[in-house]
């Protein structure tokens, strides 16, 4: 009846909004307790105390199945007086056995207010924090995914579960931010709230992006074949150009060899 009262409560206040554009999120608090150290240490800690109440517990329903045993055994040499007694006496531990267990693990024992006390804190801190996000971000409705209100169908580009982690850790750490820190962490925030809800726009960016890197690289990929281009011509011009020299300085060594050779053929023809 309470998930139907819930749901139909939240049906009602989304229609009142149809209007105008609703923005909806939700949490998942099983999720976010399991994240946060301090819940794990609360709850080590309460199963501790819950195993020592279980023990307790088991001893004293051995010592009653003793004395049942004993009283079994002996009946036939007791009278009845004493047979009377002592069935009354463990009638009387029955009873605050039960009522031990109720103290302990009942609808208001120990182990529920305890958890309650270790619990709640934390609990607290989450709310305030999805609080200050609603503010923040404009929510119309945050839900919580593991509460009473049944929820048949949820996205994860609406789940801010990992926005209420990060405050927390935030809040663990109890980092003073200065202004100008803040506005640059808040402009964070938004951006990492705007692409999670909008990932149709992420997608659209991140391939404007591989465009531009691509054109990028495309025109980076032109200018270097030029390079290489011009680089290779300068090579063959050099190249060419040291043939040539090379050309002519082997033909002045001929030629001047040849001059030589025709001094030493006319000093022979000398009487």
């Amino acid at each position: 009846m309470k998930k139907i009262l819930v749901l139909f409560f939240a049906l009602n206040c989304i229609i009142v909004q149809a209007q105008k554009t609703t923005k909806i999120g939700y949490i998942d608090m099983d999720y976010i307790l399991t994240k946060v150290p301090e819940y794990a240490e609360a709850k080590n800690q309460l199963e501790q105390k819950a195993s020592a109440w279980k023990q307790e517990i088991e001893t004293k329903k051995n010592e009653i199945n003793k004395l049942k045993q004993s009283l079994s055994t002996d009946k036939v040499l007791l009278t009845k007086e004493l047979i009377s007694e002592k069935e009354e006496e463990i009638k009387n531990l029955e009873k605050d056995l039960l009522d031990y267990q109720q103290k302990r693990f009942g609808p208001q024992g120990d182990l529920i207010l305890q958890k309650s006390a270790l619990i709640k804190p934390i609990q607290d801190q989450i709310f305030n924090i999805v609080q200050d996000i609603a503010v923040k971000r404009n929510y119309d409705f945050i839900f919580d995914k593991s509460s009473d209100l049944t929820m048949l169908f949820t996205a994860d580009r609406f789940d801010i579960s990992d926005f209420v982690l990060k405050e927390l850790a935030r809040a663990g750490k109890k980092v003073e931010l200065s202004k100008k820190q803040q506005k640059v962490q808040d402009q964070k925030d938004i951006k990492e709230f705007d692409d999670k809800e909008n990932p149709e726009a992420v997608k659209k960016e991140k391939e404007k992006e591989e465009k531009i890197q691509a054109t990028k690289e495309e025109r980076e990929r032109k200018i270097q074949e030029r390079k290489d281009l011009i680089a290779a011509k300068k090579k063959e011009a050099e190249e060419k150009r040291a043939a040539i020299i090379k050309e002519r300085e082997e033909n002045r060594q001929k030629l001047i060899e040849e001059q030589k050779a025709k001094k030493e053929a006319l000093k022979n023809k000398k009487p």
